[in-house]
């Protein structure tokens, strides 16, 4: 599961076909995948805690509805030889084969002319040439072949001949409905609301000592306000030394944000490995009353695992270090407590509930400013292409689009420190770290936006900002595919040559296939030879063929005038 502060785990196509061939191999019927197309927890949906908003999950199909490449297509061609081997799975049952140490044939075979083989190399480093039916067969490392026939492999799990793409999210500004009389252009205006640091309204109740968080919210919001206060007499040594005593916190998790007198003195969290977490902070405190609220939050609730439903969330413990008489404990103090916020209970989100506040409105919206609903009007992004909203400039908080929840936002960036790959080991036994990239950078910086929510014009949209960000850096942005790529190889078996042909699988061809709509337009790289690297990187190797670019321009140039033959003669 991806979690919010932690890096991006990733399965590539090679061991996920494995699995599967695996699977079939030794006789499995039915294979479901989780998941084969990615999907986004909405709202409030999502759990864990920590699990991210987008809940893609690498799929073969992300989460904007877009085919990943080339883990869908490899697929693809991995059930197409798998039914090609249907009457033969169904009609026998398979007898194992050793072929070596670690490599083995499972052959479904009833005696008729129906015989179906799949050949493994279970060894995770080391390629091999097996003989099976006296013929021999290269299987690379960690692979599966199957040969729908018992003679001919029409796929290898680890040759992924399927063409890759390249995605993109190019950006796209916030552009206005509202054009401005004065100058004739559009201008972007931000309508503004503060939520109060600690209780609103009149409290919901007081007590001394500390509630469980999701005891006491039933989870219909993430947020619960803890506050309480105290009298700073003047004689106290860190006035006159101008020093900060120190709040130290503690919470079963999941985050907090920390208020003296309506000032934001810091912010701390758990994360997905463990929830519970520390909070130790300078903080500025004045002679006389001092208000201290504290701002607790959930982060998705824990939804498996053993007795889950007695796992809470919520302070612990608060004490204050410094002051003259040492250490002040303030977990048996008298606490008010406010379950969720204004703008929430006002369902000021909601096109019903927008005028139930007074907006401020502005065309420069505070920036870094915690506890900040802002509302703008905006147009729909142009053109048909999946939408996500880039909130790399925010802080962390909540989002909607026309009352529709959008979800969690928090651009958290993992550790820098901890362990990434350049590029994933597909062999061998796969575990939750083994594939992990994206140190440094933020768990999640889009979040997809439906085309449904959309309307051609005034859309309304909403973000409640918990501790700061720019909100005139929001953008929009689209999901395009922007280039694609094909690696071939004159060993790779094409399932597409089925039904299978005497003597050999056919000759290896490479495809490119581009989304609807859409030409190649330019061909930044070709070379017949033993080119190396992935797409997007690939460089000639120590062969090359110079007219490789030209063959396959010829191609492209052909293709060009099919289809403006075509348009014109419609």
């Amino acid at each position: 599961f991806k979690t919010f502060g932690a890096r991006d785990p990733h399965r590539p196509a090679e061991d996920v076909a494995f699995s599967v061939a695996r699977f079939f191999q030794k006789g499995g019927s039915v294979h479901n995948y989780y998941m084969y197309h990615g999907g986004t927890n909405f709202g409030r949906t999502s759990g864990g805690p920590f699990i991210t908003t987008s809940y893609d999950y690498e799929a073969p199909i992300d989460e904007y509805g877009l085919p990943r490449l080339p883990k869908w297509g490899h697929l693809k061609e991995l059930h197409k030889a798998i039914k090609l081997s249907e009457h033969a799975l169904l009609k026998s049952e398979p007898t194992t084969l050793s072929l070596g140490p670690s490599q083995e044939a499972d052959v479904y075979d009833d005696g008729s002319e129906v015989c179906a083989a799949f050949l493994a190399n279970l060894d995770d480093k080391t390629d091999k040439n097996v003989v099976f039916r006296n013929v021999s067969y290269h299987l690379p490392s960690w692979s599966v072949s199957i040969l729908p026939d018992c003679k001919n492999v029409v796929f290898n799990t680890a040759k992924v001949g399927s063409q890759a793409s390249l995605v993109e999210m190019m950006p796209e500004e916030l552009m206005p409905s509202v054009t401005s009389p004065s100058k004739g252009l559009k201008a972007l205006k931000w309508d503004v609301f503060v939520e109060n640091a600690g209780i609103w309204g009149v409290a919901d109740f007081a007590k001394n000592g500390f509630v469980d968080h999701i005891n006491t919210t039933k989870d219909t919001t993430d947020y619960l306000w803890y506050t309480t206060s105290i009298i700073v007499g003047e004689n106290e040594e860190f006035l006159k030394k101008a020093s900060h005593p120190v709040l130290l916190i503690e919470s079963k998790g999941h985050a907090l944000h920390a208020f003296v007198n309506q000032e934001l003195q810091g912010s701390a969290s758990g994360n997905g490995s463990h929830s519970p977490f520390k909070f130790e902070s300078p903080i500025s405190l004045k002679a006389g009353k001092n208000e201290i609220a504290l701002l607790s939050m959930t982060v998705g609730l824990q939804n498996a695992g053993g007795l889950y439903e007695w796992v809470g969330a919520g302070l612990t413990s608060v004490k204050i270090e410094g002051l003259n008489n040492g250490t002040m404990d303030l977990s048996m103090s008298r606490w008010t407590y406010k379950i969720g916020l204004q703008g929430e209970h006002l369902s000021i989100y909601k096109p019903d509930g927008l005028n139930s506040i007074n907006w401020v409105s502005t065309s420069e919206p505070p920036k870094n400013q915690p506890l900040t609903w802002y509302k703008v009007v905006v147009d729909s992004p142009s053109g048909n292409e999946p939408v996500g909203l880039d909130m790399i400039h925010m802080g962390k908080g909540l989002a909607w689009l026309n009352g529709e929840e959008i979800g969690r936002y928090w651009p958290i960036k993992s550790s820098e420190h901890e362990k990434c790959v350049e590029e994933c080991d597909y062999r061998g036994k796969f575990f939750p770290d083994k594939c992990l990239t994206g140190c440094g950078e933020p768990t999640q910086r889009w979040y997809h936006v439906p085309r449904s929510w959309f309307k051609p014009s005034g859309n309304i949209l909403v973000i409640f900002e918990e501790k700061g960000g720019d909100p005139t850096k929001i953008t929009f942005s689209k999901r395009k595919i922007s280039g694609l790529c094909s690696l071939i190889a004159e060993d790779f078996p094409m399932v597409d040559q089925a039904p299978v042909r005497k003597g050999g699988s056919g000759k290896s061809a490479a495809h490119l296939k581009c989304p609807k709509n859409t030409l190649i337009s330019n061909v930044k790289f070709a070379s017949f030879g033993n080119p190396t690297g992935k797409c997007g990187s690939y460089s000639m190797g120590e062969c090359h063929d110079p007219n490789s670019t030209l063959a396959v321009e010829k191609v492209r140039l052909l293709q060009l005038q099919l289809y403006k033959w075509v348009k014109n003669h419609r």
